[in-house]
């Protein structure tokens, strides 16, 4: 019988996919371990396998279909025998996709027009009393967090909005209704001072609306989702690298075979303190604490469409060379099309380092990347005036910024980690031993 093709979870966070090209095509023989398609995932683009033998019957999910659903039917194989006329005595799967974000249009109209003032509202057959039940108890509204937003960014009133999941709770499906019109007595309770929608924004000249990777839509996602729900705190501590950059260029003068980095320094004095301090090797995991017997260190390299964190596992067991050389292979694979890291190698981590010093930045606050509960941001090095002994000097200086959840790690502990980082670094030889 017919064998569906389905869209594969290729990575634990992943939940809809963007098909990019078919690389079979209807009426093709298949063989298991070929490659059927290119599907775009939150992280990057991977090719799909064939895991049967067959023929391509029918393609459900054509090239360039957007989020689609895991485990919807892309595909159609008909197994040895089979005739393609099986096809037609079938019922065609539709393609389940993902509800489509809210768009802004292209033309903007004057808000004015949009968003009805008070007395339109009162004019139009709309009374708050026919919406349905709200989710009450006590006075309570409950609605999911990511309603809750949705709700604040647009204007909402959830007071007037009807609940449609369990036990009434308001839902993201419930805000995506009022928004796009389909539960249109909401729309009352939007308040003069709230906020607009973004549909609402008018355009300032023209524009154009950039059509954005799922690995784009899901930064996008986890970075405001992170500002929102972990309490950051951030410790700022110079440090003098000029003894750092005469044992680094004494390293590579003696070898052509490897090239040391600052960055890699960066890496192993960070791996280093949080084994000296394993309290901050740790994440807030459902309302507890759950520490790390491992350090595995995560590094922002960035790509065209946008960046990955390949991980260093076990960082604080690894010299410099080491390091290096693994993180140089990690980082041209990343930024190989596709993609050639496997999930594994850039999912997880316990601590995360971006460095933009190449880049000329003094210094920075990065936003940390739950579930871990800090992240360095690493400055340029440059010469600054400094007081040594009580006189004027000139030293080689680099800034960097720990952003801290303040759930898994309070300032003091904060504080001693950077402490041992900034020892580690002014006196590199300690990392060599």
């Amino acid at each position: 019988m017919p064998i569906n093709v389905l869209m594969p979870a290729l990575s634990p966070t992943m939940t809809e996919g963007n098909i990019t090209s078919w690389i079979k095509k209807e009426g093709d023989k298949i063989f298991a371990g070929d490659l059927l398609c290119e599907i775009e995932t939150d992280k990057a683009t991977m090719e799909l396998e064939a895991i049967d033998d067959g023929v391509l019957g029918k393609i459900v999910a054509p090239d360039g279909t957007e989020n689609v659903l895991v485990n919807a039917v892309i595909g159609i194989i008909l197994e040895e025998g089979e005739d393609v006329a099986v096809l037609d005595r079938m019922e065609s799967p539709a393609v389940a996709v993902a509800p489509a974000e809210i768009a802004v249009p292209a033309q903007a109209a004057p808000v004015a027009a949009m968003i009805p003032g008070p007395q339109a509202v009162a004019a139009q057959a709309l009374p708050v009393a026919q919406a349905a039940p709200v989710a009450r108890s006590g006075g309570r509204i409950f609605a999911s967090p990511l309603a809750r937003r949705m709700a604040t960014q647009s204007g909402l009133d959830l007071a007037v909005i009807a609940g449609s999941g369990p036990k009434g709770r308001i839902i993201k499906a419930d805000i995506e209704a009022v928004l796009s019109g389909a539960a249109p007595a909401a729309l009352a309770a939007v308040p003069e001072s709230a906020p607009l929608p973004t549909a609402a924004l008018a355009a300032i000249g023209p524009y154009e609306d950039i059509q954005t990777s799922q690995m784009r839509k899901v930064i996008a996602q986890r970075l405001q989702e992170a500002k929102h729900t972990v309490p950051h705190f951030y410790l700022t501590i110079d440090c003098e690298i000029d003894d750092l950059l005469k044992v680094r260029k004494d390293l590579n003068g003696r070898s052509d075979a490897y090239k040391i980095s600052v960055n890699d320094f960066v890496v192993r004095a960070s791996a280093l303190a949080l084994r000296k301090l394993p309290e901050c090797n740790a994440s807030w995991i459902d309302g507890g604490l759950r520490q790390y017997s491992g350090v595995d260190i995560s590094v922002a390299v960035a790509i065209d469409d946008g960046l990955v964190t390949p991980i260093l596992r076990n960082a604080d067991h690894k010299g410099l060379r080491a390091l290096s050389e693994e993180m140089k292979e990690l980082a041209v694979r990343a930024r190989a099309k596709p993609m050639g890291l496997m999930p594994e190698e850039y999912q997880g981590g316990t601590f995360s380092i971006s460095n933009l010093g190449m880049f000329g930045i003094k210094e920075f606050a990065a936003i940390i990347n739950p579930p871990q509960s800090m992240i360095l941001a690493v400055g340029a090095g440059e010469q600054r005036p400094v007081v040594k002994g009580g006189a004027l000097a000139v030293a080689t200086m680099m800034s960097c910024t720990l952003s801290v959840d303040h759930r898994v790690v309070d300032g003091a502990a904060g504080a001693r980690f950077l402490d041992a980082f900034k020892g580690l670094i002014e006196d590199p030889l300690t990392m060599l031993l």
